[in-house]
């Protein structure tokens, strides 16, 4: 049977070859397998393409695929498909309709046409029209029928089946791979360029793994083996998941937040308006975030810290490091990453609002108020040295803590994470982030100064903000500290490396092999 295939909006016809030749054709895995390398790189950089990414010159063979669908996802498969050089039939059920909407490289034809000649069917359609395919049983017996769709995250929990296993069950006589549902419809058009290449792919026939595979690195994605399809439901739940890791970290920052914005907002606020009868409502936009913001990030940074004193603490009193720690305290140890650049997110927006203090309109009248009374007291010169001195190191290192929190934050990112080895990266996050701790902890002390020690700073009997805030880091401080005393270190630093308090073992031979040496003694 002849292949048909468009070139500049033309058919051209040509005999039929397995994928992998030179020409165009079935994907036969077989034949693939044989010529590995001509499928390692899309073959893209082979054509002309147009403005609208459709190719201008288009071999007069290609291996053949087809798409049963003609949404934005079937689109943007049929772009991508035909940009690596495949022929693209298209089966639709009003091809005149719907014609427009694909590349002109591509066949649009109908349903019956599409699957006719491919032996592999990219299904994109929802579930539910997954039955209207059953007329195209006997023609789809044999070949490699290629699930891309997605549930929505309601019927992810109605069905206890997945969509591949679904399409299956409606097509035993047909091969069924789950394949490019973890890809979106613009990173699919436009290419894999900075986002995540990884496609994942699962079916019972390793064969049509095989061959959907490389087809996967000819469009120019990473194919990653999920095992059978009985995989396909833990698949289609990938891309319904939305930041699964920073949910614990975001609703502990939240958290922290409202209750830092309370507190300040009962003594800053509250207190004045009840006890002295002064509205200073006006805060609670600018001054009583900007006062919680940092509160949130030190003990953010000091989250980050202690659950590593923990589990030194662990490993001490238990004198081994091969038990296991508690399932919260591993979750803790896996969350550091989220929590420290929560806990810089908060800082740098603590900077932003404290470089905005000035531009309030309440500033300045405190400002004039205060030359005010300064003329009025016939005071020329108002100059506290101790103020000032405090002032200029509480700034100082404040912004020494914001820069090398800035730098745990810069090298968190993947790109230069990995340009680092494991001596330089554990340097940088361990090291210099203690180095920050300190820094924030003497930033905090610096703005304290003396207040805690004052009775007109306990509002309605709360301890200032930041007297809470330091009970954590202090106490990290002070472990690090005894962790440093030679007792402590090296016990850890060989317990570390493998010792073990109880681990003394005994080696004993078998019964028959020490007799056995006992005679070649004698």
């Amino acid at each position: 049977m002849a292949a048909w295939c468009l070139v500049n909006g033309t058919p051209a016809q040509g005999p039929e070859r397995p994928l992998g030749m030179e020409g165009g054709g079935n994907l036969d895995p077989q034949s693939v397998a044989k010529m590995p390398g001509e499928m390692d790189k899309p073959l893209i950089s082979h054509h002309l393409v147009d403005s609208n990414y459709s190719l201008a010159e288009v071999p007069s063979e290609a291996p053949k695929v087809g798409i049963l669908g003609s949404g934005d996802f079937a689109h943007s498969l049929a772009t991508r498909l035909v940009g690596s050089g495949f022929c693209v039939l298209v089966g639709s059920r009003n091809p005149k309709r719907t014609a427009g909407l694909f590349p002109a490289a591509a066949q649009v034809t109908s349903q019956e046409e599409a699957v006719a000649c491919p032996e592999v069917i990219l299904v994109a359609m929802f579930r539910e029209h997954y039955s209207s395919l059953c007329s195209l049983r006997d023609q789809l017996t044999g070949k490699i029928l290629v699930d891309v769709s997605n549930p929505t995250e309601q019927e992810h929990l109605q069905y206890h089946q997945s969509n591949a296993e679904y399409l299956a069950s409606l097509f035993p006589t047909s091969t069924v791979v789950k394949a490019f549902n973890v890809i979106s419809a613009w990173t699919m058009q436009s290419g894999p360029r900075d986002g995540n290449r990884q496609v994942p792919i699962c079916s019972n026939h390793p064969e049509a793994k095989h061959t959907i595979s490389l087809m996967a690195r000819s469009m120019g994605f990473t194919p990653v083996d999920m095992g059978s399809l009985a995989s396909a439901r833990e698949v289609e739940a990938m891309p319904l998941r939305l930041l699964p890791d920073w949910k614990v970290p975001a609703l502990l920052a939240l958290g922290l937040f409202v209750f830092f914005y309370a507190y300040n907002f009962t003594r800053d606020v509250l207190q004045p308006y009840v006890q002295e009868n002064k509205n200073k409502f006006y805060k609670l936009p600018v001054s009583v975030v900007n006062t919680s913001l940092p509160c949130v990030a030190f003990v953010l940074l000091s989250l980050v810290y202690l659950p590593g004193v923990l589990a030194a603490a662990l490993q001490l009193q238990r004198g081994t490091k091969y038990r296991r720690f508690p399932d919260w305290l591993d979750h803790w140890l896996q969350h550091r990453k989220q929590i420290g650049l929560l806990s810089f997110f908060c800082a740098a927006l603590h900077v932003l609002y404290s470089l905005c203090l000035p531009l309030r309109r309440s500033h300045r009248y405190d400002l004039v108020n205060l030359a005010v009374k300064q003329v009025l007291a016939n005071n020329s010169h108002l100059w506290v040295e101790e103020e000032v001195w405090r002032m200029e190191i509480y700034i100082s290192l404040g912004l020494l803590a914001f820069g090398t929190l800035s730098l745990l934050a810069v090298t968190s990112l993947p790109s230069i994470a990995n340009s680092l080895n494991w001596k330089e990266f554990s340097f940088v996050q361990s090291t210099l982030g203690f180095v920050a701790l300190v820094l924030s902890t003497l930033h905090t002390l610096t703005y304290g100064w003396t207040r805690a020690f004052e009775e007109s700073r306990y509002k309605f009997y709360l301890p200032p903000t930041f007297t809470l805030t330091l009970l954590v880091p202090c106490t990290i401080i002070l472990a690090k500290a005894l962790f440093f005393l030679p007792c402590f270190s090296r016990r850890l630093s060989k317990i570390r490396r493998g010792w073990e308090k109880d681990g003394d073992v005994k080696f004993t031979l078998p019964a028959s092999q020490a007799l056995a040496q006992k005679t070649s003694h004698v």
